[in-house]
């Protein structure tokens, strides 16, 4: 009997925002053949970017019956895991003689290092390697100063914007998933100046070994060759990466779910202008970090897809609305001491 190789899994790690969404869909939209499993970590109630990966152009087909497991049209596999992350991998295990690549996409709040250490464990450890942590990321934050990796210029950026007046554990999450890291991608390069790109890359690179490898990415546009293959086996010496939640151990890995809000928000169709301009209203008046989701615009056609972190808004239309779908706008709002009473009023309110 044939012993199979071990698969080699990929881990898209960064911030809120940074890109990893867009990193994966160039990934599956530039599989060349190759038969990948991806598995969206998601924080939130609804499935956005799990809805946002289908509708990359290799699409999903059927829904299967094991969990939240999708097939794609090009033999791939799509997930959507919160808690259930063993047994999805246990199937895909099973099945990793028709499988060439496993890609999972962390939560933005995610701690990476728990995830990796996951990968010690006999039933997966036999089966699987990690290939690489990649770590995505967002250059005109950190050119901001948003992660600074000194905390007095975290405190002093607090200080300046009133999106992180609060106690916050962000500037640490950011530089444990930069600790985590086998690559890093400096992502939107392209919204920087070569003098800022260039203290970006300086900054980042005090948070690495010198061992691991900084690329520059525009929409996360960056060749197969340079994200896979880079047989890091990263379970075998995650351990001796230090990190600032070392202390807490496995069983508390996910403690910093609990420092955030997170829920969805239900409108009618809205005006465009109007949306976004209530959202940037909103990320003024309250320590909302991240705002994600679809919208109906009136007249349109098409679905609005709307990506914001901070002050800055992303939107596009994505797809028609289906025929049997029903029409209205939905967000996942995510951020610190939030009340959704309030937020919820204020949005219906700007937008009745």
């Amino acid at each position: 009997m044939k012993t199979l190789a071990k698969l080699p899994v990929t881990i898209v790690t960064g911030f809120l925002g940074a890109g990893k969404t867009t990193l994966l869909r160039h990934m599956l939209d530039n599989a060349e053949g190759r038969r990948i499993a991806v598995i969206v970590n998601e924080f939130g109630e609804l499935g956005i970017d799990g809805e946002i990966l289908k509708q990359c152009s290799i699409g999903c087909t059927e829904e299967e019956a094991v969990g939240r497991v999708f097939e794609l049209a090009n033999g791939c596999l799509c997930c959507t895991v919160q808690e259930e992350f063993f047994p999805v991998m246990r199937e895909l295990v099973a099945r990793r003689g028709d499988l060439d690549q496993i890609l999972i996409e962390t939560s933005g709040l995610a701690l990476p290092k728990p995830l990796v250490q996951a990968f010690q464990w006999p039933e997966i450890r036999n089966a699987c390697t990690v290939d690489a942590v990649i770590t995505v990321v967002d250059s005109p934050a950190v050119a901001a100063g948003t992660f600074a990796a000194h905390p007095e210029q975290v405190d002093e950026q607090r200080k300046q914007d009133p999106n992180l007046d609060h106690e916050s554990p962000l500037h640490e999450l950011f530089e444990d998933q930069l600790a985590s890291a086998d690559l890093v991608v400096l992502n939107k390069a392209d919204l920087l100046s070569p003098e800022a790109l260039a203290a970006v890359r300086a900054e980042v690179a005090e948070e690495l070994p010198p061992a691991v490898k900084i690329v520059e990415a525009s929409s996360g546009k960056i060749p197969l060759d340079v994200l896979l293959g880079l047989n890091a086996e990263a379970e075998l010496h995650i351990d001796s990466r230090p990190t600032h939640h070392d202390h807490e151990g496995h069983e508390d890995h996910d403690h910093d779910h609990d420092e955030f809000d997170s829920f969805h928000v239900d409108l009618p169709e809205v005006e465009e202008a109007a949306l976004i301009a209530a959202l940037g209203q909103l990320v003024e008046r309250h320590a909302v970090l991240r705002i994600k989701g679809f919208a109906a615009i009136p007249g349109k056609p098409m679905r609005l897809l709307v990506q914001g972190v901070g002050k800055r808004f992303d939107k596009h239309f994505d797809r028609k609305w289906l025929t049997d779908e029903p029409r209205g706008t939905r967000l996942v709002v995510i951020g610190q001491e939030l009340d959704q009473a309030v937020i919820v009023n204020e949005l219906r309110t700007e937008l009745a």
